[in-house]
């Protein structure tokens, strides 16, 4: 499985055609404790760089993009019930949704794992 990040400090896991998206563990820092996550709607067709979902946190609230555009197949049940999840598992457990791919060639201007790290120690 590849594994992809935004600028905006997203991660998509990618398998066949079908894409997980989530936020970082460097987001969740910066957010800190989540209390509230709202979901996009299943079916919902999202367009790269557009609002998917939110977050809100003690500090504040935030939006995640979408890294690629796809449509909606499936949203975490998990975090409507336990939105620390992103806090506790953020590239697992509290994953957001998952999308299908339309368009595999928008994977290119995303980075790989030792590319994020570097983007995020300059920042």
């Amino acid at each position: 499985m590849a594994r992809y990040f935004t600028e905006e400090h997203e991660w998509i896991d990618l398998e066949g055609d079908t894409a997980t998206v989530g936020i970082t563990d460097y987001a969740q820092e910066q957010l800190g404790d989540i209390v509230f996550v709202e979901l996009p709607e299943i079916g919902m067709v999202i367009d790269k760089g557009k609002d998917a979902a939110v977050v809100e946190s003690v500090k504040a609230a935030s939006d995640v993009y979408a890294p690629i555009s796809g449509e909606v197949m499936e949203a975490n049940p998990a975090l409507e019930d336990d939105p620390a999840l992103v806090n506790t598992a953020p590239e697992e457990d509290g994953w957001f949704f998952k999308m299908t791919v339309s368009d595999k060639s928008q994977l290119e201007g995303l980075m790989d794992a030792k590319a994020y790290k570097s983007f995020c120690n300059e920042l």
